[in-house]
């Protein structure tokens, strides 16, 4: 078994013991081929949470700075995360997300970049949207409802696939990356205003 399965195994335990996990919109996964999960992100808990509850493997991206510590830096290499800038996106982050995604593999991006507990759509990096364009991988959305306090619930609501289609094939400007990377967090916080919550 590989480290990564190992350690799901381990925190799937701990976090069914302690909080009380509840999913909705699990026909909305895809079994496979190339996704990209972006989520809305308030607590250090969440990328383990959707790690425990999705059934494919995640490829996360995870600060740089966490890799500056060598036993760290081999624990996330080694469970498939890759460094990247919360200040700036630079070109090896987008090429370890398109390589990921080439491979047909699951990429978690959380498009905040950092922990908010309300939406703001001036935090939407234009990275993801970027990423969404050059990789024409389908996008997750999900929604992650909770104050992690002991035993309390734990809501995961994954929304509809988002596809993009540019049907100008007009040449795209960092602007348009960043209202892409808006559309795709307000998509992330009306799963809400869709019925989807309970």
């Amino acid at each position: 078994m590989s480290l990564y399965n190992t350690a799901k195994v381990v925190v799937n335990i701990i976090f069914r013991l302690i909080y009380r996990i509840e999913i909705y919109g699990e026909e909305n996964i895809a079994k496979d081929g190339r996704v990209i999960l972006c989520a809305n992100h308030s607590h250090n808990f969440d990328p383990f949470m959707l790690a425990v509850v999705f059934p494919r493997q995640i490829h996360w991206m995870a600060k740089k700075q966490a890799f500056k510590y060598k036993p760290l830096a081999y624990l996330l290499n080694k469970v498939g995360a890759f460094p990247v800038d919360r200040e700036e996106t630079d070109l090896s982050t987008i090429k370890n997300s398109l390589k990921i995604l080439k491979q047909e593999k699951v990429l978690g991006i959380f498009p905040e970049g950092t922990r908010v507990k309300t939406m703001d759509l001036e935090n939407a990096k234009a990275g993801i949207g970027l990423i969404y364009v050059k990789s024409q991988a389908p996008i997750l959305p999900i929604f992650i409802d909770s104050n992690y306090k002991l035993f309390s619930k734990v809501k995961i609501y994954y929304g509809e696939m988002m596809t993009f289609s540019n049907e100008t094939n007009k040449k795209l400007t960092r602007d348009d990356y960043l209202s892409l990377s808006k559309d795709i967090l307000q998509n992330i916080y009306s799963i809400k205003d869709k019925g989807a919550v309970k």
